[in-house]
């Protein structure tokens, strides 16, 4: 338990060991569940719990430091924030869960917590402590339908949920605006708030109106006075409808034909001065490919046949950037196959959400040929009318 500010602490958990979030993520180091206390004058409240697995000490040491909790916030009912709501409703059964309808909704579905504990809050309600106000902001797909913002206006802290959050467990609390936190938290927008751009958008103009002297995050630091703008400034950049002069080309290959193939347009493209990010799909993983669509104008497959379609790693690719709701304008599917088949049908199938344009395949039989690369060259020039102007 450290205090952050005036009866103001963090309690929440560095879970270094973690590898995988969601079963889904990759974590290069780990991530953190935050929960904090917040202390009035006549009631005590929590904001947001924690994930089962530390439940028990978190419980404990709440005990060790509260003789009572009269509310739990919970601003996001996924199980990371949520999962320890009924361990601390058997320790406090007088306290109230304070929440949106959705979120309750959620909560009593996956968590089997009673609805006669939870207490439904509105946009612009409020709590009052003693001396400390919460009041409550909805914020509906911050990633979730259910998630709401938590302000104390006395102290001006904005508690976010997943908004401005990052995998990051190198902090004490405080955010040291270092390269790894910019890599941290880029990555984790990238995974978890890009479908939801739009939605970021907003309610990152709401924060920044609000002018807050402090961001509280459910994962990662805690952002203070003139170090909230390292995360508002990225915010605005990853939110912006703007693409850069960019190409993602993401490739397997079996033989190398492939391979020569991303290879060869991966060059002419630079050499008409765009930036092209080239990912092998077997060494690179979805959180590195997802932060280079952030700002991507269009996305190039490379790919293999394997039986009588693409290299499954490829079309998932697809989805991936169809899930994420990516930015990109165009995209491709260049290749090689040996006997037959349909090396584009699963890739186009998977851009069922977003729309890019398609570009002419280039595929062929066995290695590619001078024709073949000359194809590429014509592909280069469909899409350099498509990027911004340098």
């Amino acid at each position: 338990m450290k205090e952050i500010f005036d009866n103001v602490f963090y309690c929440g958990r560095l879970d270094k060991n973690r590898m995988v979030f969601d079963q889904l993520v990759p974590l290069k180091q780990g991530t953190s569940y935050n929960s904090y206390l917040v202390k009035g004058a006549d009631k005590t409240a929590v904001i947001d719990t924690m994930y089962a697995p530390f439940a028990a000490e978190y419980v404990q040491e709440l005990c060790d430091c509260c003789s009572n909790i009269d509310y739990i916030i919970s601003n996001h009912a996924e199980p990371d924030h949520s999962g320890a709501i009924g361990a601390l409703l058997e320790k406090f059964p007088k306290a109230r869960v304070l929440c949106t309808a959705k979120c309750a909704e959620n909560i009593v579905n996956m968590l089997h917590v009673d609805p006669a504990s939870i207490t439904v809050v509105k946009d612009g309600e409020s709590v009052d402590l003693g001396g400390k106000t919460l009041q409550f902001m909805a914020a509906p797909w911050v990633h979730w339908p259910d998630t709401m913002f938590t302000y104390c206006p006395e102290d001006k802290a904005l508690f976010t949920c997943d908004f401005f959050g990052a995998h990051y467990t190198n902090f004490d609390i405080f955010a040291d605006k270092s390269d790894e936190l910019r890599e941290s938290a880029k990555r984790y927008y990238a995974e978890i708030m890009m479908p939801f751009r739009n939605f970021c958008a907003k309610y990152l103009a709401k924060v920044i109106e609000m002018n807050p002297n402090y961001l509280l995050p459910s994962h990662g630091p805690v952002y203070k006075g003139a170090d909230i703008s390292f995360i508002t400034d990225l915010y605005k950049q990853w939110t912006s409808p703007d693409v850069a002069r960019k190409v993602v080309i993401a490739y397997i290959s079996m033989y190398d034909s492939s391979k020569t193939m991303s290879e060869y347009l991966c060059k002419k493209l630079q050499d008409n001065g765009v930036s092209v990010v080239l990912a092998d799909i077997m060494e690179s993983d979805e959180g590195c490919i997802a932060e280079e669509l952030i700002d991507a104008a269009g996305l190039v497959f490379g790919t293999s046949m394997v039986l009588s379609g693409p290299h499954p790693k490829t079309p998932y690719v697809a989805t991936l950037a169809n899930m994420l709701r990516a930015k990109i304008k165009f995209y491709a599917v260049i290749g090689s196959f040996g006997w037959g088949g349909n090396l584009s049908g699963s890739i186009d199938a998977a851009f069922n959400v977003i729309k890019p344009k398609k570009l002419p395949d280039v595929i062929v039989k066995g290695r590619p040929r001078e024709e073949d690369f000359a194809h590429i060259d014509a592909l280069v020039e469909e899409i350099l009318p498509l990027l911004p102007q340098s």
